[in-house]
């Protein structure tokens, strides 16, 4: 059973449960906008996004968190997805992180924009 992220109540009244690719893109987000040290028992769980919003966007910074968010989303979503490209844009006061990937199930494509 799959537990929407964040997590919601269904028009009948009961945990709402995303489709498997819905969830997936929740966790994706999860991942991303977690920082490491913040769940308890996964002190190595995230990717820290989040403080990046308070750096001076660069393209130093842009690569680095391309390198961070692969080798994360490798790390802990690497039995759902397999990644195929991380792109992470910073223009001006926004950092764009796109994700491009295979579900394992499947086999089929998908791909998450974040804004931030």
């Amino acid at each position: 059973m799959n537990i929407a992220y964040p997590y919601a109540i269904d028009g009948s009244g009961r945990t709402a449960q995303p489709d498997d690719d819905a969830h997936i893109r929740q966790m994706i987000e999860q991942l991303l906008f977690t920082a490491p040290g913040e769940r308890v028992n996964r002190p190595t769980f995230g990717t820290g996004l989040r403080q990046l919003l308070f750096a001076p966007n660069s393209p130093e910074l842009a690569t680095a968190t391309e390198f961070m968010v692969q080798g994360a989303l490798q790390e802990f979503l690497g039995e759902l997805i397999r990644v195929e490209a991380v792109d992470v844009a910073a223009e001006e006061a926004t950092l764009r992180v796109t994700v491009q990937y295979i579900v394992q199930r499947t086999q089929q494509r998908q791909v998450v924009e974040i804004v931030s």
